[in-house]
């Protein structure tokens, strides 16, 4: 996915406005799933809900078809870290769901995940989601001027680690985000920090801490999209996507618009 000769896109402020606006319709989007969700719902309903909810806004899902994807959004449940296909799998009590969405605005994306825990939910599941979220937040605040790309990642494994015996999973990552929701450069949740590409303004990421209740070691399902956790244990993933302004972190996914 990644070429290391790549180029950091740089946008422009007009450019920026544009993703923030596609930020702003998936967070629409999430929220209205977090709203709506329930015990006895399927994971294909929360898609449809999804789907009306991204083209009434105006907008392109960034799922649908991309690399063959199926669906509008990704549904992950428990066991299941991400890329999970929205189907017939019921949702119960008890649950954690992440759901990751992304949507196109003028050719610029965003591209979000949550996870929502359903109704009576372990403690030490409800803990995991709270840690992973804090997480993202930490990495989010180091996405500064003059920052480096690894005290984002260096951040977040700080904040897991401090928390308890949670798994970072590593093989999944942020990424670079503007004109495609893919872009240069990588971005790990772990590693030493003051490493690789100073960051600037006029760049985006998409920063996406995922957490494990046990081990880290995840397998891909027969459906070649799904991510799993090795010990069946439950997972959790957030992400927002920050774009780096002369003003500091601008986090375009947050309904507020925060700025940090």
């Amino acid at each position: 996915m990644f070429r290391k000769s790549e180029s950091i896109e740089i946008k422009s402020v007009d450019e920026i406005a544009l993703m923030r606006e596609a930020g702003l319709v998936v967070a629409k989007t999430l929220e209205t799933l977090r709203e709506q969700i329930a015990p006895g719902m399927t994971t294909a309903d929360l898609d449809s809900i999804a789907r009306e909810s991204i083209s009434g806004h105006g907008a392109t899902p960034s799922f649908l078809g991309y690399y063959g994807f199926p669906a509008v959004i990704c549904t992950s449940v428990n066991e299941e870290v991400v890329h999970g296909i929205p189907g017939d799998r019921v949702i119960r009590d008890g649950d954690i769901v992440s759901i990751d969405c992304g949507a196109i605005v003028e050719g610029w994306h965003g591209d979000a995940a949550i996870s929502i825990l359903v109704g009576e939910v372990d403690p030490r599941v409800r803990e995991l989601s709270e840690v992973t979220k804090a997480a993202l937040w930490a990495g989010l605040a180091q996405a500064r001027e003059g920052h480096r790309l690894s005290d984002i990642g260096n951040a977040i494994e700080t904040c897991i680690r401090d928390a308890g015996d949670y798994g970072i999973v590593e093989e999944y990552v942020g990424h670079g985000i503007g004109s495609a929701m893919h872009m240069h450069p990588p971005v790990p949740n772990y590693g030493r920090a003051g490493r690789g590409p100073r960051l600037e303004p006029g760049m985006a990421l998409a920063i996406e801490p995922m957490a494990t209740l046990g081990q880290p070691t995840v397998a891909v399902l027969a459906d070649e999209w799904t991510v799993v956790t090795a010990d069946n244990l439950p997972a959790a993933h957030w992400e927002h996507t920050v774009a780096i302004t002369d003003d500091g972190p601008w986090v375009t996914t947050s309904l507020e618009g925060t700025r940090l």
